[in-house]
């Protein structure tokens, strides 16, 4: 059964150690939303955490399916020497591949070691959690392909015995300000209220006829984990804002959907 969704951004600025005390004041507010999902998640009491990641290593037009027996990773690249692992629950892994293929739509196994896309969000998520692990990617298929593959998994993960925990992770426009990671862009404060209020709304059909040069503009990096959540959800949940700020450009949108 799936006991938990929610939406989860992962700017390695936000991890002590790599941010400095100036730079977690800044996101403060998405720090207190962290702990605060973290805690959620504490009681939902997951086996299993399945996490949809930007950074994951990707194919255009497949969706990939980490393999490897014990997900790792470290933040390392970002200067802190931490390391993570997870088991790999495999069975439900080979799960959603399959029906995948059977419905025509291409997945494939790769084994690969956890991004800071996966390790950001779990870093404060699965602090205190002993839960196997599913790392997964998206892809550059339509939006309608990423919202038909969540249901798949929806389908695999909704009567499965495990209780099973689901994480988007994602951050907004990168275009928020002069000097943002992408250039700055008018456009990118419009995506990012747009996308937030059709969330809460539950306006599915919206989000998924967004025209793509508007999607292109805001320089985003999360908006097809999200659909893959929605379609796992089936667009039916309770969105809950946690926090939303951008203070160094980017959008980090915090949110739980059940």
């Amino acid at each position: 059964m799936i006991c938990f969704a929610a939406i989860a951004p992962h700017p390695p600025v936000i991890v002590p150690g790599i941010g400095k005390k100036h730079d977690l004041e800044l996101v403060s507010q998405t720090i207190e939303a962290m702990e605060k999902l973290r805690e959620n998640l504490e009681k939902a009491n997951p086996d299993v955490i399945l996490i949809i990641s930007p950074h994951a290593p990707f194919e255009p037009w497949s969706f990939g399916i980490n393999s490897a027996k014990i997900l790792e990773g470290s933040l390392l690249d970002f200067g802190l020497e931490k390391t993570f692992k997870f088991e790999n629950d495999l069975a439900l892994a080979e799960k959603i591949l399959n029906a995948s293929l059977k419905a025509g739509i291409d997945a494939h196994f790769y084994a690969g070691f956890l991004d800071h896309g996966a390790l950001v969000p779990l870093y404060y998520l699965a602090k205190n959690i002993k839960a196997e692990l599913i790392h997964l990617s998206f892809s550059f298929m339509d939006f309608q392909v990423h919202y038909d593959y969540g249901k798949i998994i929806g389908n695999i993960c909704a009567p499965d015995p495990q209780r099973i925990a689901i994480i988007a992770s994602g951050d907004l426009s990168h275009r928020l300000v002069p000097g943002a990671p992408a250039g700055y862009s008018p456009q990118g404060k419009i995506f990012d209220k747009k996308i937030i209020e059709l969330l809460g709304q539950i306006k599915v059909e919206e989000i998924l006829n967004l025209d793509r040069e508007f999607v292109g503009e805001a320089g985003e990096c999360g908006l097809r984990s999200f659909i893959i959540l929605l379609g796992i959800l089936k667009s039916k949940y309770n969105f809950r804002l946690l926090s939303y700020e951008g203070p160094f450009g980017v959008g980090y949108l915090t949110a739980r959907l059940i």
